[in-house]
């Protein structure tokens, strides 16, 4: 069966090159007394159950297609030996991770969609332990630097695109540093004024969390022109970005295809996405001087570690620029 793969977190550290033998799997009638002291609160009994019930708490039908098929490659795997997700030990987990394909980020994402629904059926009491934080999810080099747009480029890649509703999109995809599924599901109602002549935007992020993003006066005036274009200044339930057809919101996957093309007509080299223009609005505002928390709470990070890495990307100082070299 082939193996997808992509990029989630990683784990606590564990030896894969170790000599010591691996432990024995436990044995089925084992489960039930380690259980015990466990109530299964998941309110499912099969491990099928336990995958739709995981699958459930991701949001992106994207990432539920992505995750479902790692989550069925293991359990392949466990089934061929007579196993199962309650029986599974260490051992099994390594020799899936051991056994993908790919580089060490493809690998690593694998391996970490299986911790993740280990974790969650060991939370629920539906499994007697977590065999996944015992194995380390591969990680390959950070690439984060080569998909950091200029200023220049920026702009440049704004103004190609003919469509003032495109322009405004690519504006607001860098201005806000929102997710392109953000502001998909932007709508009027969610578009405010504020007294300093600018604006703010509402955005519904991960986990249903709302966050509210200042706009400059400048993007604010775009915004205002967009609505005034479109002729719906009554209409609060009207997307702000709606289809060609049927005044329905944007897709993400249209979205995608408009970056694509206006960084074609820049001339930009490599394949932009909408999410470069959330990087760059991360690593333009922090060598601004914007504060790491701050930008950590426009962009919606649940940890600062996260918007941290944008620091490293390109640093705005260096102990080589002292050197008389």
């Amino acid at each position: 069966m082939a193996m997808a793969t992509t990029k989630t977190e990683d784990a606590a550290d564990f030896d894969a090159g170790s000599t010591l033998e691996p432990a024995p799997a436990p044995s089925t009638a084992a489960v039930p007394a380690a259980m015990a002291t466990m109530p299964n609160v998941s309110g499912v009994d099969t491990d099928g159950q336990l995958v739709e019930l995981w699958l459930r708490n991701k949001r992106s039908r994207h990432t539920q297609l992505y995750y479902a098929r790692h989550a069925e490659a293991f359990c392949a795997e466990l089934n061929a030996t007579g196993r199962s997700l309650r029986t599974a030990c260490v051992a099994d987990l390594q020799s899936f991770v051991d056994g993908l394909s790919g580089s060490d980020s493809s690998r690593g994402t694998a391996a970490s969609s299986i911790k993740s629904l280990l974790s969650f059926g060991h939370k629920t009491g539906y499994l007697p332990f977590d065999v996944g934080v015992a194995v380390k999810a591969p990680k390959g080099p950070s690439s984060l630097h080569e998909r950091i747009l200029s200023e220049a480029d920026v702009h440049e890649l704004i103004a190609s695109d003919p469509s003032l509703r495109n322009r405004v999109l690519l504006r607001l995809l860098y201005a806000s540093g929102a997710r392109r599924s953000e502001l998909c599901g932007l709508r009027w109602r969610d578009v405010q004024p504020r007294d300093d002549n600018g604006g703010q935007i509402t955005v519904q992020g991960k986990g249903a969390k709302a966050r509210a993003i200042l706009l400059s006066a400048a993007t604010w005036a775009d915004l205002v022109r967009l609505r005034e274009h479109v002729g719906n200044e009554g209409d609060a339930e009207e997307p702000v970005f709606p289809s060609r057809k049927g005044g329905k919101p944007m897709l993400p996957q249209q979205v995608f295809k408009i970056v694509r093309a206006a960084a074609k007509r820049a001339g930009i080299d490599g394949n932009v996405s909408p999410h470069w223009l959330r990087h760059a609005h991360a690593s333009h505002a922090l060598e601004r001087g914007a504060p790491i928390h701050l930008v950590q709470a426009t962009l919606g990070h649940a940890s600062v570690a996260t918007t941290g890495v944008y620091l490293h990307a390109r640093p705005g100082d260096s102990s080589g620029l002292y050197l008389a070299v």
